[in-house]
């Protein structure tokens, strides 16, 4: 497989793309002054404690306070993978806890906290905090106030595992770092001298955070998470990326400092693009972004998959469409459930869907054949960074995922609301806006006169209803929609209307 990382810089946003496969799988946007808030660290103020809820809101700074649940407050037991805070692409389940204590014994209204933002603020919702701290960098992943040392599930090596983890051991007793570690995937195969670095550094910045966080007074920021290109470099950049293309001069100066810093090595991997075209035109980069923005895809077969996002859940549902095979009905079936597992995997992560994901497969019977679309899926999303659970498909045709969400979705940071429709996505039918004229019509019957009746509306509706004015007034049979003309109004809304004497 061939990965590449894509740095499109222009105006002041930055967008980087993954590619595998010359396939987009992964996208980053950055704008001016409009940076995600995970990962940052906040000295706060609690603002309000819920016991009803176990639960505590923090004034971090930001817009709306940030919410704490006890159970980002409580002490993790020791377990391979540490809590489930500290990284994304190193912990695949929750640390087993210790007996839970009650909200209001362990904070009170006013108290001061430093926390770590786990969740972006989403919709009305703020952003979501933890009390454990993680601070990652190249190979590890520092957590200050968790005694564990825990290696990536990614590795599966055992005997690799075992020596990784008396390496970090190692460093961290001789020079007195307190606190725990989880080696990420890309320490596999790590040097005691590359580990060491890492913890090193990682240290000293908890004791700066620490420092600040002593001078500060709530709300304060004590540290801000490293830019999208840095994140995106440190997390994804590694041996198996053949290359990294940037197209602006300063932002490849930046990326070529930063990796020089965490990996010298790979930094010959980052090159200056200097093409006439832009780079994700080029590389065929804003297709495919163009093409995930879009509720419903094509499949090669023919089939097509439908991607929902609502405020409970995303529903991705699966069709055959113009897909009929040359044989029989269940190749047919299993052919489409394949092909759409593995693009609804890369839907995910391309368009970072989180939270609970239900996946309508077209029905099958065969036990094989829902045994095999499973497995295609679950192949497919051991690529993702993010932690996910799959389920078993049920009877009815669906798999349930959940999937960890700590920012925005693709859909949510680069689309708004429909002003038109409220943001459901449907607009009411040019049929459905001339029966509510009508009624207002029939409402306002007195004030409106024996003559002729005008009703202003968008100028594309009012055409359509012009043209079948006759038609529409015999079909109701309604004297008074025989009086009504229809004048479009470009200053009207396409669901707007107004009713007016003629």
């Amino acid at each position: 497989m061939r990965r590449e990382i894509l740095v499109e810089s222009a105006g002041g946003e930055v967008r980087i793309a993954v590619l595998e496969d010359d396939l987009l799988t992964e996208i980053a946007v950055e704008r001016p002054g409009r940076r995600g808030f995970t990962g940052n660290i906040y000295k706060g103020r609690v603002s309000n404690v819920l016991p009803g809820m176990q639960s505590a809101f923090v004034d971090i700074g930001l817009e709306r306070d940030a919410f704490l649940y006890v159970e980002d407050l409580e002490t993790y037991a020791d377990d391979e993978e540490g809590p489930p805070e500290a990284e994304a692409a190193v912990v695949d389940r929750p640390a087993s806890r210790l007996p839970r204590a009650a909200i209001e014994d362990l904070l009170r209204e006013g108290q001061e906290v430093v926390v770590q933002v786990g969740k972006d603020p989403i919709a009305q919702k703020g952003a979501r905090i933890t009390a454990h701290i993680s601070l990652p960098g190249r190979f590890l992943v520092y957590l200050p106030r968790v005694e564990h040392v825990g290696v990536s599930r990614r590795i599966a090596d055992l005997v690799e595992r075992e020596r990784l983890k008396a390496l970090v051991q190692g460093v961290a007793s001789r020079h007195g770092i307190p606190g725990g570690f989880i080696v990420r995937t890309a320490g596999e195969g790590g040097t005691v001298e590359g580990l060491e670095t890492d913890a090193r550094y990682l240290h000293g910045l908890w004791e700066e955070i620490g420092r600040r966080a002593q001078a500060a007074s709530a709300p304060a920021l004590l540290h801000q998470e490293v830019g999208a290109v840095a994140r995106v470099l440190r997390d994804v950049l590694n041996h198996d990326v053949q290359q990294v293309l940037v197209d602006a001069e300063e932002v490849y100066r930046e990326a070529v400092g930063f990796v020089g810093r965490v990996q010298p090595e790979l930094a010959a991997k980052i090159r200056l693009y200097a093409g006439g075209v832009p780079l994700f035109d080029e590389r065929g980069v804003q297709i495919q972004l163009e093409r995930a923005l879009r509720p419903r895809l094509w499949l090669k077969s023919g089939g097509s998959i439908v991607i929902n996002q609502t405020e409970a859940l995303v529903a991705i549902d699966v069709n055959t469409g113009k897909y009929v095979g040359s044989r029989r009905l269940e190749e047919t079936i299993l052919r489409t459930n394949l092909e759409a597992a593995r693009e609804i995997a890369r839907q995910v992560r391309l368009r970072d869907l989180g939270g609970i994901i239900v996946i309508d497969f077209i029905d099958m019977e065969e036990g094989a054949s829902k045994q095999e679309v499973i497995a295609a899926l679950e192949q497919e999303l051991r690529k993702d960074r993010s932690k996910s659970r799959m389920l078993q498909i049920s009877e009815f045709g669906l798999v349930e995922i959940t999937r960890q969400r700590t920012k925005r979705s693709l859909e949510r940071l680069l689309l708004t609301p429909c002003p038109a429709c409220g943001g459901s996505g449907r607009l009411k039918s040019a049929e459905t806006l001339y029966y509510q004229a009508l009624r207002e019509a029939r409402r306002q019957r007195a004030a409106l006169g024996d003559g002729p009746i005008l009703v202003l509306l968008h100028p594309e509706v009012a055409r359509h209803l012009e043209q079948e004015r006759d038609n529409l007034a015999a079909a109701s049979g309604d004297p008074v929609a025989e009086r009504l003309v229809f004048r479009g109004d470009a200053t009207l809304g396409y669901e707007q209307f107004a009713v007016l004497p003629g």
